[in-house]
């Protein structure tokens, strides 16, 4: 890493530091500590209005990040609506829309309508071109590395369509991502004590993203982490939408869920909280076919899992009970309660995960 890079790490780590905090935290020599501060000061990376107050003598320099020096959209498309976040230097979310549009990369119209929401939240966002960084698409399938095609998208019968014909209307540089690996990215990304984890994402369709070390394991061909085809039901399961029988989708997709409140979710949740016979018994069974999903994945990898997806948004209240019936099948006696979370991103994981991988290409650009 280049001295700059570490320098503005180090700033954006501790919120606000003298220049003597700076040698003393990095081992640098002053002059060389002066002159890359300099230089992220030309780039407006950094503040120093502020001043750090001693308790004697004069009061040094407060070095601080500038979160909103640049900035990254991030969409994401699913069956039926076309989400779009901006998101900081920090990952935090500066603007959000979700429009209800059904998927159609055939319609012209609805190609238009991903550029105009783009458009409208860089408007919103007050994003000047020279800080804009580009725009990350997120999307239900396998993509290839080099993000330029949807290498497999049955969800929504996709497959082979490419980065530029989605992007038509998108005058910026973009990328396209998986959905399960951009929002497993940003919510460890977001988390500093998270090395090793396992995302869960629990939406629509099933899916997860291996990370080692922070960064995602994609496998031998960008199949890392596809849970979502695991047979858990090896006899009279339910026809998978991979057209297999049994799959972990089958049972732990959130449409188990909100089928029974004509596609809502927080509905669902609110009958489950007001102790709907139905909601309950529906719950019950979706909790048992989660925990033995969970169980497989610690162990097989042995690490912080975190669920994600619509059903991760809401589960946090919830997790008592996932954790003991978790617990049952466990033979090392590692509690569930020490390495199952939920997630930080509670809407758009997906869609800031995207915006997210432009912020780490400006960061190696320091």
């Amino acid at each position: 890493m280049k001295k700059s890079q570490l320098i503005y790490h180090y700033i954006r780590e501790q919120q606000a530091v003298s220049k003597q905090d700076i040698v003393v935290g990095l081992k640098l020599s002053l002059p060389t500590i002066t002159h890359n501060l300099q230089y992220l000061e030309e780039l407006h990376l950094i503040d120093t209005s502020d001043k750090i107050r001693n308790t004697g003598g004069r009061n040094a320099t407060a070095y601080s990040y500038v979160k909103n020096a640049r900035a990254a959209i991030g969409l994401y498309l699913t069956a039926h609506h076309i989400n779009c976040v901006s998101v900081d230097l920090s990952g935090d979310v500066i603007q959000m829309i979700r429009r209800k549009r059904d998927f159609n990369l055939d319609d012209d119209g609805y190609l238009q309508e991903i550029g105009v929401i783009v458009e409208e939240v860089k408007r919103k966002s007050k994003i000047k071109d020279k800080d804009f960084l580009g725009v990350g698409i997120s999307v239900p399938g396998l993509v290839s590395q080099d993000g330029e095609i949807v290498t497999y998208g049955m969800t929504l019968n996709f497959g082979g369509r490419t980065r530029e014909g989605i992007a038509k209307y998108i005058p910026y540089r973009n990328k396209l991502f998986h959905d399960s690996i951009a929002a497993g990215y940003a919510e460890v990304w977001k988390e500093q004590d998270i090395q090793n984890a396992f995302y869960l994402s629990l939406s629509n369709s099933v899916g997860g993203a291996a990370l080692f070390d922070k960064k995602i394991y994609e496998g031998n061909s960008q199949k890392g982490g596809e849970v979502g085809h695991m047979t858990v039901v090896p006899e009279g399961g339910e026809q998978c939408y991979c057209g297999r029988k049994g799959c972990f989708d089958t049972v732990c997709r959130s449409t188990l869920l909100d089928q029974y409140t004509d596609g809502n979710l927080e509905r669902f949740f609110g009958l489950l909280d007001a102790g709907d016979a139905e909601a309950v018994r529906l719950w019950d069974k979706y909790l048992d076919n989660l925990s033995l999903g969970i169980h497989n994945l610690r162990m097989l990898f042995d690490s912080d899992i975190i669920l994600g997806g619509y059903v991760g948004a809401y589960i946090e209240k919830y997790m008592e009970d996932l954790c003991d019936r978790i617990d049952t099948r466990n033979p090392f006696g590692d509690p569930a309660r020490e390495y199952l979370v939920p997630c930080k991103y509670k809407v758009e994981a997906a869609a800031a995960g995207a915006a997210i991988h432009f912020i780490d290409e400006f960061f190696e650009s320091i």
